[in-house]
């Protein structure tokens, strides 16, 4: 993928984004498909999607049998590459040493971001997600509807490639017909868990994933995507006929070198760069965004991490979307006398009401699962079902003693262990060696479930990020500081998973591992674990009330736009990237209009 460096800028450009991951990809993609000249800027280094993906070896060909290691948290075959939860030279610190009211802050520093390593799941949020103050009178409301993001979420869902169904379950809506690729078939732990979970009135339904089960319609799907446009719609066929579809090679967190699971760098940034429109620097890390005389942004300054030295470009247009606590952290340090508190925060909310969606897990083993014969149930590298949130009713009728839901999601199955990983048998037997041991290795092997669960935090004015006014980090720029809290309302949802978990495992007839944990505090994981972290510079209707209006434009200076997850109002208990996706596509497209009538 052609690239340029800090000497070979152009003069200015019409846009520039920062950040490659799926707001800033998405970004890029839709303008430079409505002819726009585009400079994107990633603070991470290239990343060959094609070449360094590691499809297909073993955990045994791996060093350390591919556990985790300080720069490799995830696993050393996970696709992330200079990044994690802790980035050398890249420090961001907590205001309280207490542990549960800490935040753990994930950055890939890479072409394409997460996108490289996510698990891929896309679900809607549903007309109740976007009216959430509205429903129970927690939180805010958004100033957009389901019904204007619907169409984007449709485009996003044609253009990347989800599987799934549709299945009518309320909150989580349905697709149009034909926008959808099939679903793969569950798993044998999947297929079981659907069986005992009916008569619990517990739905478990098909997931719905960026991954391809089948090749895209490369013919029909550009025109529906870009009408009219028939340069746009050549770009995105070639750019389509270019993917595989899913063979089950292995986990899509290693990433995807046949372009079947969706990632930035295979899907929004190859069109992207045929138009001739997007020129891209990476290792260039975003410092501040500039303003010229009138108080408009005209550019940003940024460090060369390669020679260490401060560069500027300049655009008509700035795009942040680096990251929901990146970007909060460039507004912030963008002081200057017309904003000494950092760009855009007349309402002081830059920062402010920071999320990640709420966690725990439980697992049991189940004998019903036991000597199952070998076979290869890898599938499509993550979920192929799931149980989305059924009790919205209850809930309304406050039957419920927390106020938002949350979908589950479940592992089992015979995957290929790590260095030291025996799949629990130990617990069950005592431990043992020779030919006992295989033995029990192959009647338990695949026997174990795990069950986790992914919700909705309400946003609280105790969670938010600030600079820290002592820390730096390598090149100098003050850093992030952290305060974290969940509330009651977390707390009390994390303790009904844990009852949810462990009356599906004994309907399967298995055992539960550990005891359902009663104290949400013990129960809940960390902020930031699930790396789903939104807000910070919430959307709004009102300037006083919010840092962006519905299309992710700071209400204080009109050719800055937000379109990563910084602008959510609130965090849902579905995975943010598609709605990430969604909104910026319909903010480019918002930007491209205001441009053609001469408002930026």
């Amino acid at each position: 993928m052609p690239l340029i460096t800090s000497s070979t800028l152009k003069p200015e450009y019409d846009v520039i984004v920062v950040g490659s991951g799926a707001g800033g990809g998405q970004t890029a993609y839709t303008l430079t498909m409505e002819g726009v000249s585009v400079l994107m800027i990633e603070a991470g280094r290239n990343y060959d999607p094609v070449k360094e993906p590691a499809m297909f070896q073993t955990n045994a060909q791996a060093p350390l049998r591919g556990i985790s290691t300080p720069d490799k948290p995830r696993g050393f075959h996970d696709a992330t590459v200079g990044g994690g939860w802790e980035v050398p030279g890249e420090p961001y610190t907590n205001a309280s040493t207490n542990p549960s009211e800490q935040f753990t802050w994930w950055r890939p520093r890479m072409l394409g971001g997460r996108t490289n390593h996510w698990g891929r799941n896309s679900f809607r949020n549903g007309p109740y997600d976007f009216k959430p103050y509205s429903r129970d009178g927690l939180g805010f409301d958004w100033p957009l509807r389901y019904e204007d993001v619907a169409p984007y979420y449709d485009k996003v869902e044609m253009l990347v490639g989800v599987y799934g169904e549709s299945e009518g379950i309320e909150n989580s809506p349905d697709s149009p017909p034909g926008v959808l690729l099939p679903p793969p078939k569950p798993r044998a732990g999947e297929l079981l868990a659907q069986k005992h979970a009916r008569p619990l009135g517990i739905p478990v339904v098909p997931a719905h994933r960026a991954v391809l089960s089948a090749r895209l319609d490369h013919q029909t799907i550009p025109e529906k995507l870009h009408p009219g446009n028939p340069g746009a719609q050549r770009l995105v066929a070639a750019a389509m006929r270019a993917r595989a579809a899913c063979f089950w090679a292995t986990h899509c967190h290693r990433g995807c070198a046949i372009g079947a699971a969706y990632q930035s760098t295979t899907v929004h940034l190859p069109p992207a760069m045929a138009s001739g429109r997007l020129d891209l620097l990476t290792d260039a890390m975003v410092r501040e965004v500039t303003l010229d005389e009138r108080g408009r942004a005209n550019g940003v300054v940024f460090i060369d991490k390669k020679t260490g030295q401060e560069n500027r470009a300049r655009g008509r247009v700035v795009v942040l979307a680096a990251s929901s606590a990146e970007s909060v952290r460039i507004l912030l340090n963008s002081k200057s006398p017309s904003f000494p508190n950092g760009l855009a925060n007349s309402s002081g909310l830059v920062g402010k009401y920071v999320m990640d969606t709420v966690g725990a897990s439980l697992g049991g083993q189940v004998p019903l699962l036991e000597n199952l014969p070998p076979h290869n149930d890898d599938g499509a590298g993550g979920l192929h079902v799931y149980i989305p949130w059924w009790l919205c009713e209850p809930q309304r009728q406050g039957k419920l003693n927390f106020p938002r839901g949350y979908h589950v999601e479940f592992g089992s199955g015979r995957n290929m262990p790590s260095m030291g990983v025996n799949s629990g048998t130990d617990s069950l037997t005592g431990g043992g060696y020779g030919r006992k041991y295989k033995e029990d290795m192959r009647r338990y092997y695949g026997s174990f479930m795990g069950f986790t669960g992914r919700g909705e935090m309400i946003p609280n004015e105790q969670s938010f990020c600030e600079l820290d006014p002592l820390v730096r980090d390598r090149w100098g720029i003050p850093v992030l500081r952290f305060h974290w809290k969940w509330s009651e309302h977390e707390l009390r949802q994390v303790v009904h998973m844990q009852r949810t978990f462990a009356d599906l495992i004994v309907a399967m007839g298995g055992k539960v591992r550990g005891t359902p944990d009663s104290d949400g505090r013990r129960a809940i994981v960390q902020g930031g674990a699930v790396i789903h972290e939104v807000g910070g510079a919430i959307m709004g209707a009102d300037p006083k009330k919010s840092v962006t209006n519905q299309w992710g434009q700071t209400w204080d200076v009109k050719n800055v736009f937000l379109t990563d997850g910084a602008p959510f109002a609130s965090s849902a208990d579905k995975n943010p990237t598609l709605t990430i996706m969604a909104l910026a596509w319909r903010a480019a497209d918002h930007l491209v209009a205001e441009m053609k009538r001469g408002n930026l």
